[in-house]
C-alpha cells in the first residue's frame, strides 16, 4: 500500500525520477509536462465559468421573428424587442 502522508523520503524519491527523467528523456517529460497543464488549465480558467454562462444563455436554434398580432403572450411585438434571459453580466465583465 502507498503511505498517506507525503515524507521527505517520498519527496526525494519523485524529485530522483525527475532529475533521472529529465537526464534521460527531456523532449517525453516535456511533452508529458505540457499535457498536464493542457488538461488542467481550463478547468481552474475563469473563463471556463464565464464561457460556460454564456453558451447556456444562447439558444440552440434561432427563431423566426414574427410579430405579435396581440394572441401570442411568449412573442414580442418587435423583432428588436427585448426577450429572453438577462445578458446584463456580460458588460461587467
Amino acid at each position: 500500500m502507498f503511505p498517506s502522508q507525503t515524507t521527505k523520503s517520498n519527496m526525494a524519491g519523485i524529485g530522483a525520477f525527475l532529475k533521472n527523467a529529465w537526464n534521460k528523456e527531456p523532449v517525453v517529460l516535456a511533452a508529458c509536462a505540457i499535457g498536464l497543464l493542457a488538461v488542467t488549465v481550463p478547468l481552474v480558467s475563469p473563463f471556463t465559468k464565464y464561457s460556460g454562462m454564456m453558451n447556456a444563455a444562447v439558444p440552440y436554434n434561432y427563431p423566426v421573428p414574427v410579430r405579435n398580432n396581440g394572441k401570442m403572450d411568449d412573442v414580442p411585438s418587435h423583432p428588436s424587442d427585448p426577450k429572453g434571459p438577462n445578458l446584463d453580466w456580460i458588460k461587467s465583465l
